[in-house]
């Protein structure tokens, strides 16, 4: 947690306060019963209306400095934790963003969101609760404890007994318990990625009549999840009733001992008001460690991820060819570390060149993109872009090289103009070109308001390939040097996508195209053509060198387009 406090840094000045009033507010209460006694034993019997009227006067302030003190302690505390646990999550969210695609694969995306929303969580009530009930209950327990003996020091020792049993049920329970919310807090995890894959695929559910298999599938795994946290809730609720039972078996032994040691009836009056606060102070403290428990097993799992260093490496490496825009030399990979994805990629083209890639799902055609653009370093061999090993690039530097339009994108709930710009400034000329250029100012006149129609989430009120247009749109406004097209053209009808080939080629010749396809037309016309297999390459050259000399590409051509066109 140490690093996740340090976040509390910028409000030391507003947490001391908090202390100070929430310090004074609870010693207050501390004198209520004193001045109880003392009224009792003392002054009622002397009649002395005067008197009265100051002890009662007395007491009534005190009562004010307490609620008063309180009140704002806790309001100070929750402007602290809040502002904390605001600070903690912008941490949090940026360092997530700037996470390399390996990290990110090792925590997995429904964990790192539940490591933003849930684990924060519960660490703003950790760092709330604790500082409300932090200096509270130590003061009461203690102050307690102290003027008990100012009372009657015999009937004192009967609490104080009391106090280190109690002490040994929460420190035992607690530290079961953090383990055990560790568990439920991956339990969550789980929970996130069933409600994300179900609510990203749920058409595709509905539309294969799989609703009541997912509601099943969920309720295994929510199932889980709730009896996780029934087992954790089970044994941080016995801290409670323990607490409780122990003070209550004293309190017997403190009237019993008040009666034989003949106390007076102030005395053991104010001994009752000092058990209740005992009593609160160690149930305080025992609400302190339960938020605790949660909040510890969250924050290192917030930890985890703010220790994690998200800067890429960069290195030196010998140079490649500068006569290549792109080049792969001897390159493998693995994600997992032990089957290679891609093993023994060798290609170069020039710049202004087209490189298409083709071969079936799975055969590692995205992954050259993933190398390429340095979303994963190469385990062997090297790549190059303009003569330079990718891993010489700082990240940004490397990527604005790019323009990019992968298979799987995103559209925002905003305008036409704000998607293809997509806060980066484009002057007004440059999206409209590009739009022209990916052959979506058809529709986009079409549409009312024009570049500044509104998409809906997830741009629902899109087709297919008005979505793809808009994509590669985007990816062309920033004029790149490399433009890389991820099976962005799969929606589109065979004319438009004519169109959008020869827009390419007349208006940026001079850019380096790297398409991957499942379409022979969308690459058949590129100047080198990768045909991929199971991570290697089994073939590559023209259309039709492949088509004379690769078996898989020729009936590829041919299932696709009947022939050789």
């Amino acid at each position: 947690m140490k690093r996740t406090l340090s976040y509390l840094k910028p409000y030391s000045g507003r947490v001391a306060a908090e202390l100070v009033f929430k310090a004074i507010g609870s010693a207050a209460e501390l004198f209520l019963p004193l001045i109880m006694e003392y009224m009792i034993d003392d002054v009622v019997p002397t009649k002395d209306v005067g008197a009265f009227m100051l002890m009662g006067a007395a007491m009534l302030g005190f009562s004010f400095i307490a609620l008063f003190g309180n009140i704002v302690a806790n309001r100070m505390s929750a402007t602290c934790a809040g502002g904390m646990t605001h600070d903690l999550r912008y941490a949090l969210f940026e360092r997530i963003s700037y996470l390399k695609s390996a990290q990110v694969d090792r925590f997995t995306a429904p964990s790192l969101i539940s490591r933003l929303t849930s684990d924060t969580y519960y660490v703003n009530q950790a760092v709330a609760r604790t500082m409300r009930l932090g200096i509270r209950a130590p003061i009461l327990l203690v102050g307690g404890l102290v003027f008990s003996f100012v009372l009657d020091w015999r009937l004192a020792l009967v609490l104080a007994a009391c106090v280190p049993f109690v002490v040994m049920a929460v420190v035992i329970i607690t530290k079961k318990s953090v383990r055990m919310y560790a568990v439920v807090q991956a339990n969550g995890d789980g929970a996130v990625r069933a409600m994300q894959e179900n609510i990203t695929g749920i058409r595709v559910v509905k539309a294969l009549s799989r609703t009541d298999r997912e509601i099943k599938k969920f309720d295994g795994i929510n199932s889980a999840l709730a009896e996780n946290e029934f087992r954790s809730n089970r044994i941080t609720s016995l801290t409670n009733p323990l607490a409780t039972l122990i003070l209550n078996i004293g309190l017997v032994f403190v009237i019993l001992v008040g009666a034989y040691v003949g106390a007076q009836a102030g005395t053991v009056l104010a001994f009752l008001s000092y058990f209740t606060l005992i009593l609160n102070a160690m149930l305080g403290i025992s609400k302190i460690f339960v938020v605790l428990s949660r909040g510890i097993a969250s924050g290192q799992r917030i930890e985890e991820v703010l220790a994690t260093d998200p800067t890429m490496p960069v290195g030196d490496y010998p140079e490649g060819n500068s006569a290549y825009a792109i080049e792969f030399r001897g390159v493998s990979f693995s994600y997992n570390g032990t089957k290679d994805d891609v093993e023994d990629i060798s290609f170069a083209v020039k710049k202004g060149q087209t490189v298409g890639v083709i071969g079936g799902t799975g055969s590692g055609k995205t992954t050259l993109i993933n190398l390429l653009m340095r979303f994963y370093d190469v385990d062997k061999g090297a790549v190059y872009v303009d003569g330079r090993d990718v891993r010489t690039f700082e990240g940004d530097e490397l990527r604005a090289r790019f323009g990019v339009a992968f298979q799987s994108d995103f559209l925002i709930a905003d305008t036409i103009r704000e998607n293809i710009d997509y806060f980066r400034g484009i002057a007004e000329e440059n999206l409209k070109g590009a739009s022209e250029s990916a052959v979506a100012d058809e529709f986009i006149r079409a549409v009312e308001g024009g570049m500044d129609y509104r998409l809906a989430q997830k741009a629902t009120n899109l087709s297919g390939g008005q979505k793809q247009r808009l994509l590669i749109a985007r990816a062309l406004a920033g004029n790149p040097e490399i433009l890389v097209l991820d099976d962005s053209s799969s929606a589109l009808d065979y004319a438009t996508d004519a169109k959008l080939r020869k827009s390419l080629k007349e208006r940026y010749s001079s850019c380096t195209k790297f398409i991957v396809a499942q379409r022979v037309s969308a690459v058949r016309h590129a100047d080198l053509i990768i045909v991929m297999d199971d991570g290697r390459i089994c073939g590559k050259g023209t259309h039709e060198e492949l088509m004379a000399g690769c078996e898989e590409y020729r009936l590829i051509s041919l299932a696709q387009m009947g022939g050789d066109l």
